[in-house]
Parts: structure tokens; C-alpha cells; sequence
């Protein structure tokens, strides 16, 4: 199948998606459960561009296995955390400020959203399904090396806020354990790994450069649209000490707290 014509598909999938998330947040209340079905998307879309492709077998199956892979991990991760819980505070906010016209801007909202999952997956995925020669093999070992630091580094970030919330000795307290002493979201600085592990195998394709705008996309979401500005003003607001943690801790990457 050709580029375009994956790309559209690739857009009439996320648009279902979307939809289909819109649909059950009418029905439960809770728009919170958009995250999970944002990641299932986007692991989605690594198979759909996989399949779609014509570069040779051996990158498309890493494509697929790597962003399939991922798109599971994190989707079940935040199914569970946000299933059967009060709806998540960004949402509950966005819905108080909406009113009366919050279904119908959640909807646009959620549509919105995709432009980002698309480009995600287009800047990633695509230059590596479509390459017509194999990517070296030290690149290929080097993708996979990132892919499994980002996805373990994740998964251990994860447990260990897990872990923390669920002593409730901790409540209103600030974590600091693990991974989250020397960075305030060692969970995103792995995130933005884990796109980066798809340069190495866009490494010499036609269109190979565009592979390096996936992990700035998710660097600039997290630190300055959706993720760090929303979330830290909050945490400030409601926990006591969290502004001392923002002055001593890094924001992303891992590096000692300053004294």
C-alpha cells in the first residue's frame, strides 16, 4: 500500500478511536480512560504503517513488535490506574469549565488530540516501514537496546509511584523513591526514549530524518503543552513541599538532587 493511502487509513483509525473513547466518557462520566485508549491507538498505528509497508520484512516486524509492545504496556498500565476511579482532575476540570457544552467540546477535544497520536506515528513509524533497504545491524541493536531501557525504565518508574500512592502513610506526602529522587517524571524522560529508539532504524531511508521529530513531539508535549506545566501547578497547589522538589529536582532527565 502506498504512504498515502496508509495515512489516511492510519486517520480513519485514530478518528474510530477517538469516537469510540468520546462514547464510553457519555456513558461513564469519566473522560480519563482517553489516555489508555490513546496508547492502544497509537501501538495500533505501528502495526497498521508494519503492514502497510514495503521495506523489508525484518524493520517492519521490529516496528510492529516494539510500538505494538509499548502501545499494550502503557494502555493496561493506565486502564487499571484510572478504571473504576474518580474521573482524572484534568478532565473533571475541562468538564466544570465546559458546562452545559462539555460533551460536545470533549468530543473536539479528543479529535484534537489526534493530530499529535498522527504525527507520532507518521514521523516513527512510517520512515521505517517504507525504507527499501535494511537498516545496518548495529542500528537495529541499537533501537532495541533504547526500546528495552525505555520500556523497563517505565515500567520500574510506574511500580514505584504505584507502590508509593498505595501506602496510605503517603498521602499528601511527595515521592521521592527510586527513580523519582533524581527526576520529578522519570515515567516521561523514559516516554521520550522510547521514541527515539525508532531513529536508529530510520537510519539511512529516504525520508529517515523525520524519525528525529517523533521524541521532540513528545518532549514538547510533556514539558510544555499537556504533561509538566498542567500537572506540577497542580501538585504545587495540593501538596505541601512539592515546590521544594521542583528547586532540587531535575524535571526530566535523571541527575542527583541539588543539596
Amino acid at each position: 500500500m502506498r504512504f498515502d493511502q496508509a495515512l489516511l487509513l492510519t486517520v480513519a483509525v485514530a478518528i474510530i478511536a477517538k469516537t469510540g473513547a468520546w462514547l464510553w466518557q457519555l456513558r461513564t462520566r469519566n473522560a480519563g480512560m482517553v489516555d489508555a485508549i490513546w496508547a492502544w491507538t497509537l501501538g495500533g498505528l505501528a502495526v497498521v504503517y508494519a503492514l502497510c509497508g514495503d521495506a523489508p520484512a525484518l524493520p517492519r516486524l521490529l516496528v510492529a513488535l516494539m510500538g505494538g509492545a509499548w502501545g499494550l504496556r502503557l494502555g493496561w498500565h493506565l486502564w487499571v490506574r484510572n478504571h473504576g476511579k474518580p474521573e482524572d482532575w484534568r478532565y473533571a476540570r475541562l468538564r466544570k469549565d465546559w458546562g452545559d457544552a462539555a460533551d460536545r467540546k470533549m468530543f473536539w477535544f479528543f479529535q484534537f488530540q489526534n493530530l499529535f497520536t498522527l504525527m507520532l506515528a507518521a514521523s516513527a513509524f512510517a520512515p521505517v516501514a517504507y525504507r527499501d533497504t535494511m537498516p545496518p545491524v548495529w542500528a537495529m541493536a541499537l533501537a532495541l537496546l533504547l526500546w528495552i531501557v525505555a520500556i523497563v525504565g517505565e515500567g520500574v518508574a510506574d511500580r514505584q509511584m504505584e507502590r508509593f500512592r498505595a501506602n496510605p502513610a503517603n498521602k499528601g506526602k511527595v515521592c521521592r523513591n527510586g527513580l523519582w529522587r533524581y527526576s520529578r517524571h522519570p515515567n516521561y524522560f523514559f516516554e521520550c526514549v522510547h521514541w527515539a529508539a525508532y531513529v536508529p532504524l530510520a537510519l539511512g531511508a529516504p525520508w529517515g530524518w523525520a524519525a528525529l521529530a517523533a521524541p521532540a513531539i513528545m518532549a514538547f508535549l510533556l514539558l510544555k503543552l499537556s504533561g509538566v506545566p498542567m500537572l506540577e501547578a497542580e501538585m504545587i497547589r495540593r501538596k505541601p513541599g512539592y515546590d521544594e522538589y521542583v528547586r532540587t529536582t531535575s524535571a526530566l532527565i535523571p541527575w542527583p538532587p541539588k543539596r
